[in-house]
């Protein structure tokens, strides 16, 4: 038996892009309720395919050993924080 357990959450969106969108807003506002909110691991499915994931956030380890907080298609360099957000 383990001592984690996942959440699985069905949300709907009108396709990937905004599906996508959706999930990075909802693990940022998870995340800064929660440590335990794991954003680099969150992905996206068809309705009707559930079995093929989308990745939403890129993830790449960085030096140091943090991860990449940018969406997975971003063509910038990899960042541990959005440069859009503003954190406190």
């Amino acid at each position: 038996m383990t001592d984690r357990w996942v959440i699985h959450l069905p949300v709907t969106a009108p396709d990937l892009h905004r599906a996508r969108i959706f999930a990075r807003t909802a693990a940022r506002v998870l995340a800064r309720l929660s440590a335990r909110v794991e954003p680099g691991g969150v992905t996206v499915s068809a309705e009707d395919q559930q079995n093929v994931r989308h990745w939403v956030f890129c993830d790449r380890l960085l030096p140091g050993g943090a991860r990449c907080a940018l969406p997975v298609d971003h063509t910038s360099p990899c960042s541990r924080c959005a440069p859009w957000l503003n954190h406190r």
